[in-house]
């Protein structure tokens, strides 16, 4: 029974915890607790920033820069990040249609808001980030869910896509390469994709491209780069992963004017403009040669390759090599119905309960993402604590019965 007179809001009941957040602050208790937790649920890289950001955010320190910034941004970030695309992307974005936020996050739910209304439809493929479906519900909308398996690398086909679309679809979300699955949409198959969006101009496209940099073995793309349908992408990056400044939370996206718009008279009223200290400094590093993340990249495929194999011929679970971002989405569905010291494994959530109470490892169920039969571990974290999780996992799944 409350013993206190006011309610909450049945939006806020209704809202569900992220689950990363939620398996992360666990760990969190469990260490304090003095446990030695491998941590492998945040995806936040251990690495740190390059010297070139640091250094132009002790360069704004120095110049005392400390009072609001327009809403949609400063100006010169808007401009570096428009040069950003160009170069790096070859799309053409002007100023008026970039808008930088607290985060990609940010940006996100800045767009859910700015399109989505109560019974409008969304296409989220699965897996997604744990946020997209929530987002939608937040606003009302309703999420059409379109599934994958390991056998099709976690991606839909052309023609799942062109069997779900409709003149009623508003929205696709995805993101490319994808959190969680690390996988990503080669040229030729967004190809494949705009030709279909192409059919429908009313639906629009958010193509959350955060983990860019992290492509290991072949060249992102674009897909707002397809001239048929560059007016329906909206591009959604940020500095976080590739620049190693999780904390600094600067997002941004680039959208068709009015959604651009729209976005920044919703951030006006939540938030204004983000940390300036963190756009100042992004703008300058934005203008580096992205070579100069190259070691970072690298850094990440070599864990990628070490955890993969060490999780070679392992009992009850299945893997793709990701192609990208620093996630391995494990199916392990094989180890439900089983048993840990009499604790019945029935799904995601009770696997990855019992990997993070009895072997100290903290992952995230694979429902959260929308795919029961997986858990999503990052491997953004150290070679040591990679290899102890890889023995902690065989050991754990050597004790199933």
């Amino acid at each position: 029974m409350n013993d206190h007179p006011f309610s909450l809001s049945q939006r806020v009941l209704n809202l569900k915890e992220s689950a990363t957040i939620a398996m992360a602050a666990q760990a969190r208790e469990l260490k304090e607790m003095g446990k030695d937790i491998v941590d492998m649920s945040l995806g936040e890289p251990d690495l740190d920033p390059p010297d070139f950001i640091l250094n132009a955010a002790r360069e704004a320190i120095d110049k005392k820069i400390s009072n609001y910034s327009p809403v949609p941004g400063l100006p010169s970030l808007r401009k570096a990040i428009s040069r950003k695309l160009k170069r790096d992307n070859g799309l053409d974005f002007e100023e008026n249609q970039i808008v930088v936020s607290t985060g990609a996050k940010q940006s996100i739910m800045n767009i859910v808001l700015s399109l989505i209304n109560p019974g409008d439809k969304v296409i989220i493929p699965a897996p997604y980030w744990v946020s997209y479906r929530d987002m939608v519900q937040f606003v009302g909308g309703k999420v059409i869910s379109l599934s994958t398996s390991i056998e099709s690398d976690y991606k839909i086909s052309p023609l799942q896509l062109k069997e779900s679309l409709n003149k009623d679809v508003k929205l696709f979300i995805f993101s490319n390469p994808s959190n969680p699955s690390g996988m990503f949409y080669s040229e030729e198959e967004l190809a494949e994709f705009a030709k279909i969006f192409s059919e429908y101009p009313n639906c629009l496209i958010i193509s959350d491209e955060i983990y860019e940099h992290l492509c290991y073995d072949s060249a992102h793309y674009s897909l707002a780069r397809f001239k048929e349908i560059s007016g329906q992408v909206i591009t959604v990056n940020g500095l976080s992963k590739a620049f190693c400044v999780t904390g600094w939370r600067i997002g941004y996206c680039a959208a068709p004017v009015e959604v651009a718009k729209a976005c920044s008279k919703i951030q006006g009223q939540f938030t204004s403009g983000a940390n300036v200290i963190g756009q100042y400094a992004s703008a300058i590093a934005l203008e580096e040669d992205p070579q100069k993340l190259k070691s970072m990249v690298n850094e990440f495929k070599r864990r990628r390759d070490l955890f993969c194999s060490e999780l070679e011929e392992f009992p009850y679970i299945k893997f793709k090599k990701p192609q990208g971002a620093f996630y391995l989405f494990m199916d392990v569905s094989e180890t439900y119905g089983k048993s840990f010291e009499g604790q019945k494994i029935s799904d995601s959530q009770d696997f990855c309960r019992l990997l993070l109470s009895s072997a100290y490892i903290a992952s995230t169920p694979g429902a959260a993402f929308g795919t029961p039969e997986c858990a999503r571990f990052s491997y953004a974290c150290s070679e040591d604590d990679i290899r102890k999780c890889a023995s902690r996992l065989k050991t754990f799944l050597s004790q199933l019965t």
